[in-house]
């Protein structure tokens, strides 16, 4: 993603943003994409590596964190809501069978993802975004 690998040494120093599936919000191309091109780089690119089966419009690809989209792809978020917590790791059931799917889930497209990124870089801040998950679901 040009726009991204461009934008990498302002996104390095940004404190995170945690979601509640332990994405870091802060670095998410997907969040910090805001120009109709940047949309759209991005929306191509997550068709490419296998989130999406086809390239998805602007708004759809367009995130404004967690709660914004209808839906929730790994069932986090509408469990956080149910059980009244903030984020899993204040669940009495954490790490539950939702949660080691998110991690298995996510580790598979690591592999996928790394192979399309244009620089080392670019795949160290996406690591950062989206290969964190365990350490941040356990951020106090």
């Amino acid at each position: 993603m040009n726009w991204y690998v461009k934008k990498l040494d302002e996104l390095k120093p940004v404190d995170p943003v945690y979601s509640v599936c332990g994405d870091d919000c802060s670095v998410c191309p997907r969040y910090v994409a805001r120009t109709e091109e940047e949309l759209h780089e991005t929306a191509e690119f997550w068709y490419r590596v296998g989130w999406r089966d086809h390239v998805v419009s602007n708004e759809e690809i367009k995130c404004n964190g967690c709660g914004s989209h209808p839906s929730c792809s790994f069932m986090i978020l509408p469990c956080v809501k149910e059980n009244k917590i903030e984020k899993c790791s204040q669940c009495k059931d954490f790490v539950c069978g939702k949660i080691t799917d998110v991690l298995s889930r996510s580790d598979k497209k690591e592999l996928e993802a790394k192979a399309l990124c244009q620089t080392e870089e670019e795949f160290f801040m996406l690591k950062r975004a989206f290969w964190n998950k365990k350490e941040n679901l356990e951020v106090k």
